[in-house]
């Protein structure tokens, strides 16, 4: 009787951890960042510094899905006119288009349930387009303070800008290709 409680309350315990958790994407720890060619000179890099979201992961399986929503008028070039003129009517126009949003699933479960890539799709400028991005990092954790789960990726992908009515500069040279790196940190949901 003895042993049959015991592994009753190891399964108990297995099923308890292959559970999947919701996890809070912590804005003071996530910057979505890109970089987009400059008339084929140069790039230009920025980040949003406003975004938020949910992971929900199972580091069992390594099932789960992503959401990020990122806020557009915090775009940061490290220029004020570029950021300006990217927030203003002749490109990202945010009082129509306020943000632009990731959502994935969690595919590819490499060894020990870590996936090595999200599918989904972009969301920018009124239109969806499919897009994958590439796991480059991912790892949880119990979070030091806060004493709760943790975790935090870095993937990255790109997209092309025409395809979401995003052309301006390609006349004068601009490659339309931009990639975008998402490092994220989410603290599991109490």
């Amino acid at each position: 009787m003895k042993s049959l409680l015991l592994v009753s309350a190891l399964l108990v315990a297995a099923a308890a951890q292959a559970a999947p958790v919701s996890y809070e994407i912590d804005p003071t720890h996530t910057y979505p960042s890109f970089e987009a060619d400059h008339m084929g000179m140069s790039y230009w890099r920025g980040k949003l510094n406003r975004s938020a979201g949910t992971i929900v992961y199972d580091k069992a399986s390594g099932a789960g899905s992503v959401e990020v929503t990122m806020d557009l008028a915090s775009i940061d070039f490290g220029l004020d006119a570029m950021n300006a003129w990217a927030t203003g009517k002749d490109f990202f126009n945010v009082e129509k288009h306020p943000s632009a949003v990731f959502k994935g699933r969690f595919e590819g479960g490499a060894q020990g349930g870590v996936p090595t890539q999200v599918v989904g799709e972009l969301s920018l400028n009124g239109q969806t387009r499919p897009m994958v991005l590439a796991i480059h990092q991912l790892k949880c954790m119990p979070h030091p303070m806060l004493k709760r789960d943790f975790c935090g990726a870095d993937a990255s992908g790109s997209f092309n800008r025409e395809s979401f009515g995003l052309a301006a500069g390609k006349d004068w040279g601009f490659k339309m290709d931009v990639n975008l790196r998402i490092q994220v940190e989410a603290v599991a949901r109490e």
